[in-house]
């Protein structure tokens, strides 16, 4: 009996440290891709900018033709680098839980009204036309910190603005459910391929490496999204299929 009993916790053990070992290498690696994928993020920036004041100090300052054209190109690439680290910054205090949320009822139709008056150039100028799914009369009240929802509804129509196709619609539409209200997000883009949907959310991934650089993002668009909705105690999800366009869809607490 005693060996028996040896036996067992034996195997336990051996068990519960191969998960442990496996846990330790799956971090080992997220920690790997993450440096990876931050030193590329930063090298593009920084080397232009080396590129373009070196420029400058061979001669270029004293040439009006390209000095400032030089140095507006070299604070974009400054702009794009302060940019990654504010959102850096932002993920690493969610992630340890340094930030406050002001918990509020905000009317979420305004929120998403207000989102679409900040980005109607932006729309106006890729051919999307930003529209609700239905007239929504009466108020939509949910509990929430208005600046970070607003801030997540905000990432997700400028993903569904960039990944549309010209004469598109995107459309936001609420259900209104027993305790909480879906929020949906849906673009009229090419879709995202089933092996890329789990990992959507993840800092600096992308389906569209090319574009989304060209497009100015930093990759942690989304990441940002997930830690938001997930500090409201909900959780973001995606719908696709490749052709047909994305659904990108969230829950808030009704008020």
């Amino acid at each position: 009996d005693i060996l028996s009993a040896s036996e067992v916790e034996i195997l336990k053990l051996a068990k519960q440290n191969s998960s442990e070992l496996v846990k330790l290498k799956s971090e080992e690696k997220f920690r790997r891709d993450f440096i990876g994928n931050l030193a590329h993020e930063l090298k593009t920036p920084i080397f232009s900018i080396q590129g373009y004041i070196l420029t400058l100090l061979e001669g270029g300052l004293e040439d009006p033709t390209i000095n400032k054209r030089f140095l507006q190109r070299a604070l974009k690439g400054a702009e794009r680098m302060n940019k990654i680290i504010i959102d850096l910054d932002m993920i690493s205090r969610f992630e340890s839980g340094r930030i406050n949320l002001e918990i509020e009822e905000n009317n979420i139709t305004e929120i998403c009204q207000d989102i679409f008056e900040s980005l109607e150039l932006k729309a106006k100028e890729n051919k999307i036309t930003l529209k609700f799914a239905k007239n929504y009369m009466n108020e939509i009240l949910v509990s929430c910190d208005k600046d970070k929802i607003g801030q997540v509804i905000q990432n997700l129509v400028i993903n569904a603005i960039k990944y549309s196709d010209p004469g598109t619609d995107v459309v936001v539409r609420f259900t209104d459910f027993e305790t909480n209200i879906l929020i949906e997000i849906e673009d009229n883009g090419p879709g995202i391929n089933d092996k890329h949907i789990s990992r959507l959310f993840e800092r600096f991934y992308r389906v569209d490496k090319s574009r989304a650089r060209n497009e100015g993002g930093t990759g942690l668009g989304l990441s940002i999204v997930k830690h938001i909705v997930e500090a409201h105690g909900h959780t973001v999800q995606v719908r696709s299929t490749e052709g047909k366009g994305s659904i990108f869809f969230f829950t808030l607490t009704k008020n």
